[in-house]
């Protein structure tokens, strides 16, 4: 599941939503969809952190480069 892109998971999560909004999910199905949004929201998030974090350390690294820019 790690090889799968911040685009890909959000259009399953929307695919997953609609499918659940549309009464398309039996209640068999449910908790394999609910388990697999859990998956995806807590993948999206470790990439929205790890981004994060890379634009954060290109700042400090600009920074730390020009004292003259602050």
């Amino acid at each position: 599941m790690s090889n799968i892109t911040y685009k890909q998971a959000t259009q399953e999560l929307e695919a997953i939503l609609k499918a659940i909004e549309n009464d398309d999910v039996d209640v068999d199905e449910l908790t394999q969809k609910v388990q697999r949004s859990s998956e995806l929201i807590k993948l999206c998030k470790q990439k929205l952190r790890t981004a994060e974090d890379a634009i954060n350390q290109v700042f400090n690294d600009i920074n730390c480069e020009d004292p003259k820019a602050e």
